[in-house]
């Protein structure tokens, strides 16, 4: 990992402040997310809300922004009958929106009093996710760890390669799949950039 990245904010402040609940403030907005995909749903249908919901997150104080990309996978988006290009190129929008966010935000001379430029996390969400059965917090999966490993290193590779700050891995319940997750973090660069780091 390049520390410049963190550095400046550790340097600066106590606390970086990450953004709220996605999903929870787009339905707050009154977006329905009652499908497997989740908010991932409208990096397909309404790109510009979450866009928006980024930019908003970084007005109110946010140091980081994470991706939409937490209930998207490749699986996913295929078991919908979207092609695999198509789907890697949804998983690449949910960093180009949070960038985009960031950009119109930092671009402002205005927003940099203070501030130090907000960071991006790409969201690597747990194998419970893409299941969609609860078991994102319970950890009760049929793949053992070289399963996992084989299930997120394709979204990871994606994620991991598309300009992204971090790699935010979220709600990960289980051991083996931490384990695999640290796997894919310490696996030879596979295109990977060095500035790139995973945290769960």
């Amino acid at each position: 990992m390049d520390s410049d990245l963190l550095k400046p904010l550790l340097d600066r402040f106590e606390v970086i402040l990450l953004d709220g609940g996605l999903a929870t403030e787009l339905e707050a907005r009154g977006f329905d997310l009652d499908d497997d995909l989740w908010s991932a749903r409208l990096l397909l249908e309404k790109p510009e809300a979450i866009r928006r919901v980024h930019l908003d997150y970084l007005q109110a104080g946010a140091d980081c922004v994470v991706t939409s990309s937490y209930q998207a996978t490749i699986e996913g988006f295929e078991k919908k009958g979207i092609g695999k290009r198509k789907a890697v190129d949804v998983l690449r929008r949910s960093v180009q929106l949070a960038q985009s966010a960031r950009d119109e935000f930092w671009g402002n001379p205005a927003n940099r009093s203070g501030r130090v430029r907000p960071l991006v996390a790409a969201s690597v969400g747990p194998y419970g996710a893409y299941l969609a059965d609860g078991s994102e917090y319970t950890g009760d999966y049929d793949l053992d760890e070289d399963g996992l490993v084989k299930f997120h290193r394709e979204r990871w590779d994606v994620l991991a390669t598309s300009g992204a700050d971090l790699l935010a891995c979220e709600t990960i319940p289980s051991l083996p799949e931490a384990l695999a997750l640290g796997r894919l973090l310490r696996e030879p660069s596979r295109g990977r950039p060095d500035h790139v780091d995973g945290f769960v």
